[in-house]
């Protein structure tokens, strides 16, 4: 009879970890994708410091104005979240995990703003307002589902884990 429950020992565990974790920065992208990595990257870092740089017209005011909720906290989380996450974009760090914040980062303005002005103006002067926030949605995305490709930390991160099996 065999037992309901099988307790693993921490060695599985820890493999299993190290493997999932070797799965979110292993990559295929080719070389190019750090055009779309500095790209993407750069203006998240750049939008994340402006939050506090212009902060009534980019950053708490700008939230208060749109409606987000609690501005005071929310402005400069997202500030902070655009800066590192545009960072590790730069470098290539966890490029995956850090694509998921920023996603969701641009999908509020999007339905925040951008929605409300398709309703009134129509699909053009949305479009013309929209331009960055879905460049910077689906270049998230993209480095999502590709990865940082080989000239990032996350490449060699995986390569130097190769080195220390073989």
């Amino acid at each position: 009879m065999r037992p309901l429950l099988t307790l693993a020992s921490p060695r599985s565990i820890a493999v299993a970890i190290r493997m999932r974790a070797i799965r979110v920065v292993t990559t295929s992208a080719p070389a190019a994708t750090v055009l779309v990595r500095l790209l993407v990257g750069g203006v998240f870092v750049s939008e994340g410091m402006q939050k506090f740089l212009f902060p009534d017209a980019l950053g708490v005011g700008r939230f208060i104005k749109i409606g987000i909720p609690a501005p005071m906290v929310m402005a400069p989380f997202v500030g902070v979240v655009e800066i590192l996450c545009g960072l590790l974009f730069i470098v290539g760090l966890l490029t995956r995990l850090a694509a998921i914040p920023l996603i969701i980062d641009m999908l509020v303005p999007i339905a925040s703003t951008k929605i409300a002005i398709l309703m009134k103006s129509g699909f053009w002067a949305m479009a013309h307002e929209a331009r960055t926030d879905y460049t910077m949605l689906l270049g998230s995305i993209f480095l999502l589902l590709v990865g940082a490709g080989p000239l990032s930390v996350d490449a060699r991160l995986v390569g130097a884990d190769k080195g220390d099996d073989a």
